[in-house]
């Protein structure tokens, strides 16, 4: 069966082969290339004859045949020397656009941005460390008077400034703080209870002497303590007084130097006897 399929299957095939050859068309000839306008056609036949040429020739005597033979190949060399017209001047080449050219010319042209030099940014000088407080202690001088003056006429090159006064060496100096004597005892007991009344302690009437009747309100060894007791008992509403016992101690000025001051100006200027270098952290 599969040998009988395979026989009518070529069969077929040849029977399209051939239907389609026998109906097949003709290929239309090719169109020869026609010449340009203007130009002489030129065409090449055997002998260098044209065809009419031959034809004439077949039907003239053999005279006259021999006759045109021989002017037929001058005739051709002079249509082939006749000058062919010049070609026509074929058009200019395209130019590339130069469009784009101009930018590039243009940029190539412009000069180039001067270059800004950066000025280097100096660096601050380090600056210099502030150079440590220096203190001094100015004297010696004879009493608290004495001491206030010659701070002033330090000024402002000793600031700040306080007073100190340094005991005697035998330490038998004592500060007491007396309110004023006063006519009588009865007087003096009166103010007594008006120092009770104002919450104060510590005191009593002196009996004789040439404080009689005067009324003691504490004695100290130095005078800081003297002075705070006389600034509270102001502070109640009296007036007393400081009164130094013993051997007398001498008062210094003590302070910081200020910026850009020596220590030998600021003796000179204070009118202080000596003057010996102090630590800043007992002024604190």
């Amino acid at each position: 069966m599969l040998t009988r399929a395979l026989i009518v299957v070529l069969a077929i095939l040849n029977v399209g082969v051939a239907s389609w050859w026998l109906l097949r068309s003709e290929p239309a000839p090719a169109t020869p290339p026609q010449p340009a306008t203007g130009v002489a056609e030129l065409r090449w036949l055997p002998g260098g004859t044209d065809a009419a040429a031959v034809a004439q020739t077949s039907a003239a005597t053999p005279t006259e045949a021999l006759q045109e033979r021989e002017a037929a190949p001058s005739a051709a060399v002079a249509a082939t020397e006749e000058p062919a017209p010049a070609p026509a001047t074929p058009p200019p080449a395209e130019t590339a656009p130069t469009a784009n050219v101009a930018p590039t010319v243009a940029a190539a042209a412009k000069p180039a941005a001067p270059v800004v030099e950066t000025p280097a940014i100096a660096k601050p000088a380090a600056e210099k460390p502030a150079a440590p407080p220096r203190c001094v202690a100015l004297g010696p001088f004879a009493d608290r008077a004495a001491a206030v003056a010659a701070q002033g006429r330090a000024g402002s090159l000793l600031a700040p400034a306080r007073l100190r006064e340094q005991p005697a060496a035998s330490g038998s100096t004592r500060y007491r703080v007396l309110l004023p004597a006063a006519a009588s005892r009865e007087e003096a007991q009166a103010t007594v209870k008006r120092i009770v009344a104002a919450g104060l302690s510590d005191y009593y009437i002196i009996s004789q002497g040439e404080e009689s009747n005067a009324i003691a309100l504490g004695q100290y060894r130095n005078r800081e303590g003297a002075e705070r007791r006389i600034a509270a008992v102001k502070a109640a509403g009296f007036q007393p007084r400081l009164v130094a016992s013993g051997d007398a101690g001498q008062w210094w000025l003590e302070g910081q130097l200020a910026a850009g001051s020596e220590p030998k100006q600021v003796q000179q200027r204070s009118g202080a006897a000596q003057q010996r270098s102090l630590e800043c952290t007992r002024l604190r």
